[in-house]
């Protein structure tokens, strides 16, 4: 074990912190250009747009509820959350590549329709984000102690992806989503390699960090109130996924008053593409300055659970 895994140092959080940062950004490419490209490159309509979505879900339910089964019980390549995140930090590298070049996979394959083709990659994407994002979080429960070093270190995570995030959509609003694409397949490739050779895992968990905390510490989750919070999450995403699918639409149809999604210049397509991009980058910025400098704070004047509450209550009225 390194050094400055031993001493918790700030370098080592920020290490810590780079694989939830590749698989945000590869979230906020597929955020910026997906529905972006589905449609003027390739010509999909709103409705064939919100099919090739659909496997995000799909690949979450699939996905998550997989390797979360697994991953704790697992040990290969030294670790636990190791190989899920090489896996899919590669594997979501190599789909971003592919996003520009659907038609060019579809006649290399023989494949006529390239909704099918697209929902393909985008189904690939999907499930290597998800394969990886609940590894790239659980690691930093693996080798933080409890309390409010644990609660930094999902503070630095937060921050660090959170930025990247501002910058990936930057990017894509003021130069190209084409350069967003090809310059987030190396990040995501990158910074899910990196800190395989920095952090060590344990190879045996220390029991009572899988305890989920409760009024009654030390005794066995309370599968009710674990309940709860999933239907609570659940419900979040009806409205965060809508938004992630259709601001693109909604700002070309209700905002610039175009009646459909096509017969449009390029030059307008860039314009539709900026004012999202600009408009998620606002997003991300609140998304990761307010960690830092508001909730660290404030979850240690009123407590985790209030504060996340506060949280999904604000969320909710935006």
């Amino acid at each position: 074990m390194l050094s400055f895994q031993k001493k918790l140092t700030k370098p080592f959080f920020i290490v810590l912190s780079l694989p939830a940062t590749a698989m945000g950004f590869a979230l906020s490419v597929q955020i910026a250009a997906l529905s972006w490209i589905l449609n003027t490159k390739f010509g999909f309509n709103l409705e064939e747009i919100g099919y090739v979505w659909i496997a995000g879900p799909a690949a979450g339910i699939l996905g998550q509820v997989i390797v979360g089964l697994i991953s704790d019980k697992v040990w290969f390549w030294g670790g636990r959350r190791r190989p899920f995140i090489l896996v899919g930090g590669t594997i979501a590298a190599l789909m971003l590549l592919a996003l520009p070049n659907i038609d060019i996979i579809g006649k290399a394959l023989g494949i006529e329709e390239m909704i099918g083709v697209a929902i393909a990659v985008a189904l690939s994407l999907d499930l290597a984000i998800n394969i990886s994002f609940n590894p790239t979080r659980s690691v930093i429960a693996d080798v933080t102690p409890r309390g409010d070093v644990r609660t930094k270190g999902y503070t630095w995570m937060q921050t660090i992806s959170g930025f990247f995030g501002v910058v990936a959509y930057l990017i894509g609003a003021f130069v190209s989503n084409y350069i967003l694409i090809y310059l987030g397949a190396g990040l995501v490739f990158l910074f899910s390699i990196i800190p395989t050779f920095f952090i060590e895992e344990p190879q045996k968990l220390i029991p009572e960090d899988e305890v989920i905390e409760t009024n009654n510490t030390g005794k066995k989750t309370n599968s009710l109130a674990f309940l709860k919070i999933c239907i609570a999450h659940a419900f979040t995403w009806v409205g965060v996924q809508t938004m992630f699918i259709y601001t693109f639409s909604y700002i070309k149809e209700n905002i610039m008053g175009f009646a459909t999604l096509d017969q449009l210049t390029n030059a307008q397509n860039n314009e539709i593409g900026f004012i999202t991009g600009v408009s998620f980058a606002v997003l991300n910025t609140v998304g990761f300055l307010l960690p830092s400098l508001v909730l660290e704070p404030l979850s240690k004047r009123i407590g985790r659970v209030k504060t996340h509450m506060l949280c999904i209550a604000i969320m909710a009225m935006g």
